[in-house]
Parts: structure tokens; sequence; C-alpha cells
């Protein structure tokens, strides 16, 4: 295989700079002149190509050389990606090669048998609207493969539904695994079966002292103030499949490299993810309980607000922030859960992973006298009953448990009173047998937002059209008044995902300049987080504002439309649209 010449002077360079490294031009001297004093004949003192590197290997030289000049395939030059899957997760690549630290020996199987990660896998369906809906979700142990012949076998799996259909089959999956590639080493199927048992007891005694040990702190709890049993005290939650899980386990310091920049970013993706509270059978009013794990979440792009506020927890956590996620109620005493992040000057930040909005907290006194101005509070919580993290669990023990009085003191355990770090860690640390699979890393969008942003642009003109054709009226275009309404949808989605607005006084002048005199302007502008153009023209049109700029009526009436997508990581986005029109005023 020729190099590049590029490449080739690279090599040369490396190689010199290795050679003068260790000294080998003074080393062949040296091998060259005792070869000559000693082993050829004073009459004969002519030395072959061939003598000289007999000389070389005899005495190592040429052995050292080669240890230092270690080449490695470089996979990542030969990958082929396919077009990234976000609903999957698959990418279509070469396998890479699980390597030692020294990279040189492949991991043995001994080493591959410790891992008790298992394989997640999710199991989508996207219906012709893009709507998607999470069908299954199943933890697949690999290791079956470590003690299989040839290092190849076929498993058969039973697929269950979620949430109130978690014990409803849904299918059998076939699934074949192969070991790539072959370890050394062969295990028998016994050792294989051996560890998994011991794990299962090893998991299922962790699990039986948790409890034991969750158990006493709630009695201790209650033993506080017996009106603690209505405060909301999560220490369990159900996943997809139904199963009942410590909440410290749905929260991980998550790192979304370079595909979100700052924390206030990581909210407006959280925010653009879309809300869909799990569906309930039969009457009540109730709630279904289903907090998602992490890649089902991100798989159907939507979920309920523990889903989000988990998500967003782990990410500030990336970030490096004191982030807790907050279990308690809102207005009307609606269950909910917010993040909430402590500065080290002990400031109290409340971020709502819904909508991406951030509030700082001030408590209220209630022992101060009536005439001192108290802080009016702009958040929509109401209670708070407990926090928690990865590592933390904290229940709220203070006198009431209204938000707007509590002392977010964490550390004072007469008001916050804490589980023991080392029982969470014993179930929820990563790793450990009983926690949740590592969280997947995110993945970067693969919408282009230009074609998606014409596409639904031309849509929505298209049903403009047809609809003012249905009340009778022209429709007249102009792409001029359309371009400008571009910088207005740049600073709503800046301001959305910075609080800081810009760039409104360009705009306002720009418009000023291209709607003439006696001539009258309106806009309207509105925000989706879904591409189905014709569902969210009928959005708009429910709203006054916009349906008077659709249906306008007048002398000189020229419309305009502008789309603008703003793409974020696993595909989400968020979807800006503004209908504007001019007309000559008639008095």
């Amino acid at each position: 295989m020729a190099l590049p010449p590029e490449k080739a002077s690279e090599l040369k360079q490396i190689i010199r700079q290795q050679l003068t490294r260790m000294d080998v031009h003074g080393r062949i001297r040296e091998v060259l002149a005792e070869t000559i004093r000693e082993e050829l004949a004073p009459e004969h003192q002519q030395l072959s190509a061939e003598d000289l590197m007999k000389a070389l290997r005899r005495r190592g030289i040429i052995d050292d050389v080669m240890k230092e000049l270690t080449f490695v395939t470089d996979m990542n030059d030969r990958e082929m990606t396919s077009t990234p899957k976000p609903s999957t997760h698959f990418v279509d690549r070469q396998p890479p090669v699980l390597q030692k630290s020294d990279g040189s020996k492949m991991v043995d199987s001994t080493t591959m048998l410790s891992i008790c990660d298992p394989v997640h896998m999710v199991l989508i369906k996207t219906d012709t609207f893009g709507e998607t809906t999470l069908v299954a979700s199943y933890f697949l142990e690999w290791r079956s493969v470590l003690g299989a012949e040839n290092r190849v076998t076929n498993v058969a799996v039973e697929l269950l539904g979620v949430g109130t259909e978690s014990k409803v089959s849904v299918g059998v999956l076939n699934i074949k695994l192969e070991m790539y590639p072959q370890p050394n080493k062969t295990l028998s199927q016994e050792i294989v079966n051996t560890q998994l048992a011991l794990e299962r007891q090893k998991t299922a005694e962790k699990e039986r002292l948790f409890l034991v040990y969750a158990k006493q702190w709630w009695r201790e709890y209650l033993q506080i103030r017996p009106s603690h049993n209505t405060r909301l005290v999560k220490i369990f939650a159900q996943d997809e499949n139904g199963i009942n899980r410590p909440v410290c386990s749905y929260v991980r310091p998550l790192r979304a490299g370079r595909l979100l920049d700052t924390p206030r970013q990581a909210a407006r993706f959280v925010n653009v993810l879309g809300y869909e509270r799990a569906p309930v059978i039969g009457g009540g009013g109730g709630k279904q309980e289903q907090w998602c794990t992490l890649l089902a979440f991100l798989c159907r792009n939507k979920g309920d607000c523990e889903d989000h506020a988990n998500l967003l927890c782990s990410l500030l956590l990336g970030y490096g922030l004191e982030a807790f996620v907050c279990v308690g109620t809102k207005a009307k005493g609606v269950p909910h859960t917010w993040v909430m992040t402590c500065g080290t000057d002990g400031t109290i930040t409340f971020w709502e992973s819904l909508t991406g909005h951030r509030y700082i907290h001030t408590p209220i006194n209630p022992d101060d006298p009536p005439l001192v101005e108290q802080p009016k509070p702009m958040y929509p919580y109401r209670t708070v009953g407990c926090v928690f993290n990865h590592q933390k669990f904290l229940g709220n023990c203070q006198p009431s448990d209204a938000v707007e009085v509590c002392v977010f003191d964490l550390h004072d355990e007469s008001k916050w009173k804490p589980m023991s770090g080392e029982a969470i860690k014993s179930v929820c640390s990563p790793g450990a047998t009983t926690s949740l699979p590592p969280f997947p890393p995110l993945c970067a969008s693969t919408i282009d937002a230009a074609v998606i942003s014409n596409e639904i642009e031309l849509q929505l003109r298209i049903l403009v059209s047809e609809h003012r054709k249905d009340l009778g009226l022209t429709t007249v275009w102009d792409d001029q008044l359309s371009y400008l309404l571009s910088p207005a949808l740049a600073a709503y989605e800046l301001e959305r995902a910075t609080s800081i607005s810009a760039g409104n006084e360009e705009f306002q002048d720009a418009i000023r300049r291209a709607v003439p005199d006696g001539h009258t302007f309106k806009g309207f502008p509105i925000h989706f987080v879904y591409r189905n153009a014709r569902r969210a023209f009928s959005t708009c049109l429910r709203s006054p504002f916009c349906e008077e700029i659709i249906c306008c009526r007048g002398d000189q009436v020229r419309l305009a439309v502008r789309v603008r997508v703003f793409t974020y990581p696993e595909s989400a986005c968020a979807v800006w649209i503004m209908f504007a029109c001019k007309y000559r005023s008639v008095l």
C-alpha cells in the first residue's frame, strides 16, 4: 500500500527522530570499528552489508530499534460510519478491538466476564406522522457468548410491553451473538453460569439490605413529625418495565462532549424534547408512574417531567454543578419534579426542565414582622418533599414543606434528613450489578436545518394559500419581507437558550424600511418542538392574532412566512414560525 507523499515524509521524520534519540548512528560506528578490528583479517578490510547486519543483530541493536518503533493501525482512520440512527443508536462500523493499557493484547475472557453491564435494547414504533411510541425495553445479558462453542450463540428473548402493559408479550427477538475477534482463552459454560449466579445472588442481597435500610430510614423520618407521611418523599420509582429502582439510579453525571456548550444550552436541549405523560388505563384522573431510563427517553424523544428533570440534572452534574432533582408539587397539588443547583455562595437556583426557565430562590422568613417586605416567588412550585442526585438523598423535615419558606441548607440535618451515602453507593454506583448500565453518549443531530426549514416553509405557504382560497381571497407573497423575519426568529431562540435578548433594534429598523408610509405591519411568532407543518398550521389558526394575519383583508395585502429550525442533539429541534402581513390602511 503506497503512502501519500505527506504521510511518507512524516513517517521518515519520526524514524529519523527515533534513531537520533537512541544514538543508533554512534552505536553502528562502534560496531563497525570493532568488527573491522576483531573479526576481519588485516589483509581483508572490505566489510559487506550482510556482515554488518549480522553484527548489529548479534549485539541486539536491531531488536532495540524495532521495539521502539511500534506501528499501531488507527481504526478511526478507516471507520466507515453510515448515517446515524438516533432511534436505535446503532452505528455501522468495523468492530473496534478491546485492548489492555499497553495496547499489545486483547482483553482476556476472564476480564470480559467481570463486565456486568448488560446491552440495553429499546424498540420504538414510528407512525406516518413521525410520532414515536415506546414498545419495549430489554436488558440483554451478553456474557453467555463467552462460554459458547466457537464464540457464537443464538438467543431468543421475549420482549414485554412497557408501563401498564409490562406483563404483556409484544414478540420474540432472535439474536445472534459473536465475539470478534475471538479471545485466546476459552471459558466453560459452567464458569460463566456460576459467575452470573453469584452476581444475581450478590445483587439480591444488596437490594434486600438497601430495602431494609430504606424502611428504617422512613420510620425515623415519620418519627420526626407524623405529618411527614403526606409529603412527597420518593425513594423508589418504577421504570418503563415496571421494576422498582432507587431514584438515585436514574441520575448520573453526563457529559455532552462538543454537542452542548453551556448548562443553559443543555437546559434548552432538554426543554425541546417532547412532553408526554404516561398513558393511564381507566378513569379516576390518576397519574401512571413511569420513570424512563435515559436510553428509552432519548430514543422516543419525549417523556414525562421526571424524565426531563433526570436528564437535565445529569447534564448539569456533567458540567460540574451541584445539582439535585426536586420532588414536590406545583399549583393545585399536582405532583411535579424540577432541578435545583446550589452555588458555592449559597445561591439556590431552580431549573424548570419543561420550559428551560430559571428561578432564583430566596426563602420567606415566616417569623418576620408584617411590615418587613418579603420576596415574591416567581416559580410555580408549591411544596418539596425530597431532593436527590446520584450520590445523595435528603428528605425535607422542616416544619413546612412549602417551597417559599424552605431553606435549602442541605448540610443542616435539622432541616434535611440524609440517607447514608454508602447505602446509596451500594446499589447506584456505576458498575454495580444493581445499577442501570452506563448512560449512552448523546448523538449529534442528523437533521439538515436549512433543508427542513425550507420544506416546512413551502408547505405552510401552500396551506395558507389554500385556506385563503376557500375564503375567496387571493394570496400574494412578499419574499423580501419573509427574509427580513429571520433575525427575529434567531433572536427568539437566542433568548430561550441564554436568557439574553439581542438584535431586536436591527429587526425593527428593517421592518420600518420595508413597510411604506400609510401601510400597517402585523407579525405573529410561534414556537414548536415538532416538524409537522399541517399540525403546526392547525395550531396557529386557533390563535385569533395569527388567524387575523392569515385571513387578512384589505388593499395591497402582502403576506410573509418564515420558518427557522434550530437543531439539538438526538435530532431534537426547536421550530420557530413567524407569519406576517402588510397592507394599506383604509379608513
